[in-house]
């Protein structure tokens, strides 16, 4: 038997049908082990008082066969979240794993993606990984000192000790593996120091910024315009990922892979940026609850946002509702007449509807509380961005960049230059501090050419 919900459901209107759609599955809901101050989701708990934070096997099995059922395209990727995932236990996700088998068409390919804090896992947890070709997205904030500022147990004990032994044992059995590292006031001023880290100490190849916007209420929904103290500010999210740049366009373009440069680069090719975030309208990215509760988006897991349950409607009637299609497409049709007129628009989008809650210069609603900082990123990256594009045309590797920069830096390194206050204007012409402009380039190459 289906679970009934435990929150109410709407009635649903057909839409436009998509020929896929992603979801992320909360089996053990907002149920965690962790008690990351910064984390939105931790308050979801309270949408379902009395639940036991467990999705039934036969729910389980309803889910993968309407959902491989409704995706027409020939490969299909499940996605697990939380909350923490792991606590399903291991047999639990052996029994995904079998039904997936089960209902898949001949043909289909199945992908496996899971989200973790990594504390769960040992031997065994990673041995069925590697088995399985599970991509594994692990969390973690950069050196401890960063990462334990907020990412603590229930008890406030500090996790980056059992999290690089995840990492270690990823390592050990072969599990493909990408750190998701967010930004907040912990660690927004250390750009190199997070990188470096998870470059030379983990040992990834692959990483995602995620900036911490929290808003500052009561209720955890996306409401109110004021954020916490916790939450990385504009200008400081653009300024971290310009530094990381900085050093990656000099020594790692095409061995290190950083999810917003490799969207930076697809929109500069005329590709679609492949992020939800920076599509020109969303609404085929939902979340599902561990009760079959359907959700417009992971962001918007609230009462208004929920669009029904299984035990009412298929998923495929949720995902191309009119409901549905109207949150996709406000994506692009509330987007302010600054944002229209922007010169990165076509790359950023306005981005994620959940932080547009500030008003543009002129008063208008609307604006992303980032766009300062997406902007000064998409802006300083638009030069080799072009560079590496035109590489590509030519067929030839990004990578090339590399050297093009070192011959450029070398020169500029052997002319001498004036001496600027670094709290002064850069003389560039930026409008930005000598030292968080050209001020910080200079120094980048530097420590790149001591580096070696």
């Amino acid at each position: 038997m289906l679970e009934i919900p435990l929150a109410g459901t709407p009635a649903l209107t057909p839409g436009r049908t998509p020929n896929s759609f992603h979801i992320m599955l909360k089996p053990s809901g907002a149920i965690c082990n962790l008690d990351c101050t910064y984390c939105y989701f931790l308050s979801k708990e309270e949408l379902y008082p009395g639940s036991d934070f467990r999705m039934p096997l036969d729910l389980l099995e309803e889910y993968t066969r309407q959902y491989i059922e409704a995706q027409k395209v020939p490969e299909v990727t499940f996605a697990w979240q939380g909350g923490e995932p792991t606590l399903m236990g291991l047999d639990w996700f052996r029994e995904a794993v079998a039904l997936q088998q089960k209902y898949k068409r001949p043909g289909m390919r199945i992908q496996n993606a899971l989200q973790t804090n990594g504390t769960l896992l040992d031997d065994e947890w990673c041995e069925f990984f590697a088995a399985n070709d599970f991509l594994v997205g692990l969390s973690m904030d950069g050196p401890p000192e960063l990462h334990d500022k907020y990412r603590v147990d229930k008890g406030g004990a500090p996790t980056h000790a059992r999290v690089m032994r995840a990492a270690r044992l990823f390592g050990e059995h072969g599990v493909e593996f990408n750190i998701l590292c967010t930004v907040h006031a912990g660690n927004d001023h250390h750009p190199l120091e997070v990188y470096r880290y998870l470059r030379d100490e983990v040992g990834t190849n692959f990483m995602q910024f995620i900036p911490i916007v929290e808003r500052d209420n009561e209720t955890g929904y996306q409401e109110g315009n004021r954020v916490t103290d916790r939450s990385v500010t504009d200008r400081q999210y653009g300024d971290f990922l310009i530094a990381i740049f900085e050093e990656w366009v000099r020594r790692d373009v095409g061995r290190v892979f950083v999810q917003i440069f490799d969207v930076a680069l697809a929109a500069w090719t005329g590709n679609r940026p492949g992020l939800c975030i920076f599509e020109e309208s969303c609404g085929t990215a939902l979340a599902m609850e561990h009760n079959g509760d359907l959700y417009s988006c992971d962001h918007y897991v609230e009462p208004d946002y929920l669009l029904g349950n299984m035990a009412q409607h298929s998923l495929l009637e949720m995902a191309g509702s009119e409901t549905q299609n109207q949150f996709g497409d406000a994506k692009r049709d509330t987007l302010p007449q600054y944002c229209l007129d922007c010169e990165v628009r076509f790359v950023c989008n306005g981005g994620c509807p959940k932080n547009r809650f500030i008003e543009t210069p002129d008063g208008e609603a609307g604006l992303n509380y980032l766009c300062a900082g997406y902007r000064a990123f998409f802006n300083h990256v638009r030069e080799p961005m072009e560079t590496m594009a035109r590489l590509l045309a030519a067929r030839r590797a990004p990578a090339e960049i590399m050297s093009l920069y070192r011959q450029r830096d070398q020169a500029r390194l052997a002319q001498p230059q004036a001496r600027v206050n670094r709290n002064a204007p850069c003389p560039c012409g930026s409008g930005r501090k000598y030292k968080a402009c050209c001020g910080r380039r200079r120094q980048a190459m530097r420590s790149v050419a001591g580096r070696g």
